[in-house]
């Protein structure tokens, strides 16, 4: 390899992280509400307060689009998304249709020899992360351990569209996080122990209920939410 390839290599690499690093900085400030929905991500306004070039933040702010954090409208530019009532149930409807089968499917593995070692791992650092009170990394963890129920299905497709709703449940967690936090912690532990049992059809039923019964929780937290910000 050239010496200007090699240097070629080095500045897109630094460009990367760069750009991994703007989404977080962004995703945070998105979801704790430094940046308030409806705003406008002005590029240059941004690009000044984080100090960084505009080119790694272009980078970052397709990855924002899909994961739910902003939209991209004409003669507009990038505006952060609003949640409506729609998309609240959209969501639920959208983890309905996936974890619940992950669940059965996992269980299944799980019966036939399978290790869930990362689930129980990730299990025990959102119970870590529920006692430091940080809401945001609550919501995180939360999140986390979502996938990796998923992930323990070992089914690849599952797992990737899992991470497209990562974003948007962590968004919405951190805006219902008056809801108790060890209750969700009780009610993981219940699921990771019927999976540990093999039963797929009881650990899709529990899954389902565990999602459903925080859809109209949420919406409740969402109409406060809108109502204090008009």
């Amino acid at each position: 390899m050239s010496v200007h390839g090699t240097k070629r290599d080095m500045a897109q690499g630094i460009d990367q992280r760069a750009s991994a690093q703007i989404y977080q900085t962004l995703r945070r400030r998105i979801i704790v509400g430094d940046i308030p929905q409806g705003s406008r991500l002005a590029e240059m306004r941004i690009a000044e307060e984080l100090e960084v070039s505009r080119i790694p933040l272009r980078e970052a702010i397709p990855q924002l689009e899909t994961d739910g954090f902003v939209q991209t409208l004409p003669r507009r530019g990038t505006m952060v998304s609003r949640w409506t009532t729609d998309q609240v149930h959209d969501l639920f409807d959208t983890r309905l249709a996936l974890e619940p089968a992950a669940a059965r499917r996992a269980a299944t593995r799980i019966a036939a020899g399978a290790p869930m070692t990362e689930l129980l791992r990730v299990q025990d650092e959102s119970e870590s992360e529920g006692r430091t009170g940080d809401q945001l990394g609550i919501a995180n963890a939360n999140t986390q351990y979502h996938q990796a129920l998923v992930d323990t299905a070992q089914n690849g497709l599952m797992s990737s569209l899992m991470r497209a709703t990562g974003g948007r449940m962590a968004w919405l967690f951190y805006l219902t996080r008056q809801r108790d936090a060890e209750v969700a912690h009780t009610e993981h532990r219940e699921i990771t122990e019927v999976l540990r049992s093999g039963n797929a059809r009881l650990a899709e039923a529990v899954v389902y209920a565990h999602i459903e019964v925080g859809r109209e929780p949420s919406l409740a937290a969402l109409e406060a939410f809108l109502s204090a910000a008009d």
